[in-house]
């Protein structure tokens, strides 16, 4: 676990480690008590975390999962994405953030002319379609690369940044005519006095607040969107997220450097699921992922759509441990596999030439076969609170898998509250 030593003048990580919707949110919410700050790094709404408190379910989407902790300053770093609606009609939830939530002002905008050119790219793919929500959140970083982005710390200006607007949709007008995208910027000026009016108050030089934080011996909590398997450069390209997922991306994401990195926990559910197209090893396509399904209510927090299901991926997740530096591992939705006669866990990869391989090759995943390992289920681990409490066959399930991933589990999540928790 977190120590109070760990903790001095370093910043604490939580991150995804299969292709997201792993239960970060439920980890970040249960530790952010014993933070100060909490700071989303990256991703943009495409990504959702679902927090479960008494009977009351809350989807956040861009404000960092330390929302419900009262003494929790909230943060979103500058590698995030924000579409200014978003996060408007997000804070409506919350009422008033005033000195609750600071916002970067490096941080770039998702404008309306990246959702439609999104939408439009996506349609234009067909089959090959990547399987984006279509928000806009991969045009606002491509836009930042190429230098031709608007960062939300611009709203201070609205009379510039409507003029640097309209030029940039002037100079790109073939490129959207090509796309079949008309746009209308007529009420341009309406929608930038709004997003100032709602959100200038929120807006800071994070950085510099972060660096004083961290002298200060303020406590900070680090939270990604995705999972690493999502990550541009270490994730599964093309179908991946267009920021770093990874534990790395954190500093790019804040302005801390790596020297500035305590523990990192490391995320991933009991079994596999991942949204939208790509390759996935040990997706079951039978009557034990729909059941996975069901029985894990595997819905995107986002958009709404079914998860692909499968088995846990030993292989995988130990790649995906060595890339992030996790110290430790929380293991999500334990009780999902409850009532399984059988339960799988891919230990290897069988390759096209036939011979197998324990690591996570980086390119011809989807041709890869999956090597399994059975292991006996078990019933009633729902909702158990001790390690000691929980069924035989479930202590055998999670020591087997510490030593395939070689990485000691230190949470165990029994049910989506709060407090169905294990800690060892």
């Amino acid at each position: 676990m977190i120590t109070e030593n760990s903790l001095k003048n370093k910043a604490d990580l939580i991150v995804g480690i299969q292709w997201g919707d792993e239960g970060k949110g439920k980890i970040v919410d249960l530790l952010a008590k014993k933070y100060d700050i909490v700071v989303r790094y990256q991703g943009g709404h495409n990504a959702g975390h679902t927090i479960v408190v008494g009977n009351k379910k809350l989807a956040l989407h861009l404000i960092p999962s330390g929302v419900l902790n009262p003494n929790a300053i909230n943060i979103i770093g500058n590698g995030v994405v924000i579409s200014p609606d978003a996060l408007i009609r997000e804070l409506r939830q919350f009422g008033d953030m005033s000195n609750k939530l600071f916002i970067s002002d490096s941080a770039h905008m998702i404008l309306e002319h990246h959702i439609l050119v999104d939408q439009a790219k996506e349609k234009a793919r067909g089959e090959k379609a990547i399987g984006t929500t279509g928000r806009g959140i991969g045009p606002a970083y491509s836009d930042k690369i190429a230098r031709n982005g608007f960062k939300i710390g611009m709203l201070r200006d609205i009379n510039k940044l409507e003029s640097e607007i309209k030029e940039y949709v002037e100079s790109n007008k073939k490129f959207f005519e090509s796309l079949e995208i008309d746009l209308d910027v007529s009420q341009l000026s309406q929608k930038l006095n709004w997003y100032a009016t709602e959100l200038n108050k929120y807006i800071i030089d994070t950085r510099q607040y972060l660096w004083n934080s961290l002298k200060n011996n303020k406590r900070i909590l680090l939270e990604g969107a995705q999972g690493t398997m999502l990550d541009i450069d270490h994730g599964t390209y093309p179908f991946v997220t267009s920021s770093s997922t990874i534990s790395a991306g954190a500093c790019i994401g804040t302005g801390l450097n790596p020297k500035d990195i305590g523990n990192v926990i490391g995320i991933t559910k009991a079994y596999t699921t991942r949204v939208g197209n790509g390759p996935f090893p040990t997706e079951d396509f039978g009557i034990d992922g729909e059941r996975m399904r069901t029985n894990g209510h595997e819905f995107g927090t986002t958009t709404g759509r079914p998860r692909r299901c499968g088995w846990f991926d030993a292989v995988l997740v130990k790649s995906s441990v060595k890339l992030n530096g996790c110290d430790s591992l929380a293991i999500m939705k334990l009780d999902v596999l409850d009532g399984f006669e059988k339960i799988k866990v891919c230990v290897a990869y069988k390759l096209s030439n036939g011979s197998e391989v324990d690591y996570l090759p980086t390119s011809y995943l989807e041709e890869v076969q999956p090597v399994y390992r059975e292991f006996d289920g078990w019933t009633d681990s729902k909702g158990i609170r001790d390690f000691d409490q929980l069924p035989e066959n479930a202590k055998k399930y999670l020591s087997e898998i510490e030593k395939l991933v070689e990485t000691r589990i230190s949470i165990i999540s029994t049910s989506p509250d709060r407090d169905d928790t294990i800690h060892i």
